[in-house]
């Protein structure tokens, strides 16, 4: 008999089906087993009963234990008050191994405990529900680039440089010479937006940052854009544009998986453009009539950035930031150099900067100037200096952080819940 998969049992009520799996949870009544058991693409009730089955499948049903492994066949019957909407009625029961003790019982535990199981953690509902609505995201991400003329474009995760002239970097060894792990594929894409007209990249990217705050991983995933022919305000219609349509796909396809985690859906029904945008000046005299002490010229931090999201229900950009505090390759506003013709993408709820955009500078002598001013060494980026030299354009990218994106959408306290092995500042295992 052909395996089926838990997520399709719809289609065989009244049928006799096998399904492998493992169990996740059990309760007896004496005479009546019922057996939890997942698949990987969902969980159904088996339910047991002594007087319908053999001793032999009886007693295997016994030696069962938390996340053993089994082949079970039985009848699908529909029943409205099973979470998933069926039930099976268990006829035959193969056990593939019976699991020793498993560390996760079903109860409360530490998260550092949970981080070390990491690799048993990720079969609870919860975390499967995460994952299953991290690939959403990244499904509809994709969909969304590849169906307005976006081509996907890999760029090396081992440079010769940095891409924002900061320290944060992994160094290693690149046979007799040094080499750094990427913290950023965006010079590479801006190269590419050059032959292509409108690429994206979609990979990891590595920060050396001895940070722990619940938003901050060491390793994490982008999701980068870049566009010729496409000026700031085009720029931010385009974020705008996906992100609200990443939020309704997840709202269209992960209903359950939302429920699972308890995510109050409301915030994300309202995630439509256009979405509000404040200067950086207003976003600094905002601060100070809520009591924060801020400069102009500073960089926001959390609270920050939590505190100005709490003015709008839906994302809001932030425009106009200083250019001292901004990457060098980021476009100054021409009627006002001090500013850079750039935005942060902050989302609500707490949750922070989502994504990071600019038009970037394509005068080759600005460029140039920024150079020596950042004190880059020329040598490494001549390839990025060419992109100016031959055939120039007005461009304009960003990049989307896909962990930070996750938290938010499904309302977790910390980004390590949003990819399957998190990275961070104490955690190199499992």
């Amino acid at each position: 008999m052909v395996l089926t998969m838990i997520r399709d049992i719809a289609a065989h009520v009244g049928k006799e089906v096998k399904l492998g799996g493992w169990l996740y949870n059990k309760r007896s009544s004496g005479k009546i087993q019922f057996l939890q058991i997942r698949d990987g693409s969902g969980f159904i009730q088996g339910v047991l009963v002594k007087s319908q089955v053999s001793p032999e499948v009886w007693e295997n049903a016994n030696r069962l234990t938390q996340e053993s492994s089994l082949y079970v066949r039985g009848t699908v019957r529909q029943d409205d008050r099973a979470p998933s909407g069926y039930e099976l009625d268990v006829t035959d029961i193969e056990i593939i191994q019976v699991a020793d003790e498993y560390p996760i019982a079903l109860k409360e535990h530490g998260v550092e405990f949970l981080m070390d199981h990491r690799h048993l953690w990720i079969r609870s509902p919860r975390q499967q529900a995460i994952l299953r609505i991290r690939a959403e995201i990244i499904r509809a991400i994709q969909d969304y680039l590849n169906r307005n003329g976006f081509t996907l474009v890999d760029p090396p995760i081992l440079t010769p440089s940095s891409c924002e002239g900061t320290t944060t970097l992994f160094h290693t060894k690149y046979f007799d010479e040094d080499a750094y792990l990427t913290q950023s594929g965006q010079l590479y894409m801006e190269a590419a937006a050059m032959a292509l007209g409108r690429v994206y990249s979609f990979g990891p990217t590595f920060r050396a940052e001895k940070s722990k705050t619940r938003r901050h991983l060491i390793e994490f995933w982008m999701i980068e854009p870049e566009m010729a022919f496409v000026d700031h305000e085009g720029n931010m219609k385009i974020q705008e544009e996906l992100v609200s349509h990443v939020v309704q796909h997840v709202l269209n396809h992960c209903r359950q998986e939302l429920e699972t985690i308890g995510r109050d859906i409301a915030p994300l029904e309202r995630v439509k453009p256009p979405f509000p945008r404040i200067t950086y000046d207003e976003a600094v005299e905002l601060l100070n009539k809520e009591g924060f002490e801020f400069e102009w010229g500073e960089d926001f931090g959390a609270p920050h950035e939590t505190k100005i999201a709490e003015s709008f229900d839906r994302p809001v950009f932030i425009t106009h930031y200083p250019t001292e505090i901004k990457a060098f390759y980021m476009k100054p506003d021409p009627n006002r150099p001090e500013v850079v013709l750039g935005a942060d993408l902050i989302a609500p709820e707490g949750y922070g900067e989502i994504i990071g955009g600019s038009q970037r500078i394509d005068d080759p002598q600005l460029l140039e100037q920024r150079f020596q001013e950042h004190k880059l060494p020329r040598e490494a980026y001549q390839w990025y200096m060419d992109l100016r030299k031959y055939g120039t354009v007005p461009h304009s990218g960003f990049g989307l952080g896909l962990e930070r994106t996750v938290a938010w959408i499904c309302g977790l306290d910390h980004v390590r819940e949003t990819i399957p092995f998190p990275r961070m500042l104490n955690r190199l295992y499992p």
